[in-house]
């Protein structure tokens, strides 16, 4: 598992990369506030911003294959909370608009996250006087979740050499135990953690 998994493109080499962090952060949560509260009947307003992060993405470099494909990976959670909209009085068009913003704010954060490296991020949080905790566990968050992942497809792994005979009711059984086995060794890496911390001075 590649350690930059989350922001793979973040180092390359081009006109949005090169521009300073502070001003990539800052662009981006002005484009997710005002695409949150802006009313949509100016439907003008989130047409120039769907053609603002095309253009970003182009002047990126990033490939475009792969901004379709993290689009997508991210775009089942959005439609699963908004499939709720559908049940109120008018939920067909609510449910459209809310799909256009939180699609618009997912394709952002994917533009930053990979054209600003994750320490970069962290720095000018930092600087805007974010609270040391939260920084800590969005460092110890990005740090370890690709261990996290690494720990999942090499358990998975070690099932599949061990099952000679599939089935659907075997591979859900799998599944479950797999899910629990992560979930208690996550748990004992996070206090090995935390103990490793608190014995070097860390309050």
């Amino acid at each position: 598992m590649r350690a930059d998994f989350l922001d793979r493109f973040s180092r390359l080499d081009s006109p949005i990369h090169r521009l300073p962090a502070g001003v990539k952060v800052a662009g981006a949560l002005a484009i997710i506030i005002a695409t949150v509260l802006v009313p949509f009947r100016f439907h003008s307003f989130f047409i120039s911003i769907a053609a603002l992060l095309l253009i970003t993405a182009a002047l990126s470099r990033i490939p475009p294959r792969f901004l379709i494909r993290r689009l997508l990976l991210l775009e089942p959670f959005v439609l699963g909370i908004g499939i709720l909209m559908l049940l109120e009085p008018n939920g067909l068009r609510i449910f459209l608009v809310f799909a256009l913003r939180s699609t618009l704010c997912l394709f952002t954060m994917i533009l930053l996250s990979n054209t600003t490296p994750f320490s970069k991020i962290l720095a000018v949080l930092r600087a805007l006087h974010t609270p040391a905790l939260l920084l800590t566990i969005l460092a110890l968050m990005y740090r370890y979740l690709f261990v996290l992942i690494d720990q999942t497809q090499r358990m998975r792994r070690a099932r599949l050499s061990r099952t000679f005979t599939p089935s659907r009711t075997r591979t859900w059984k799998h599944t479950g135990t797999l899910i629990g086995q992560l979930f208690v060794r996550t748990s004992e890496r996070a206090n090995r953690i935390y103990d490793a911390m608190c014995a070097r001075g860390w309050k």
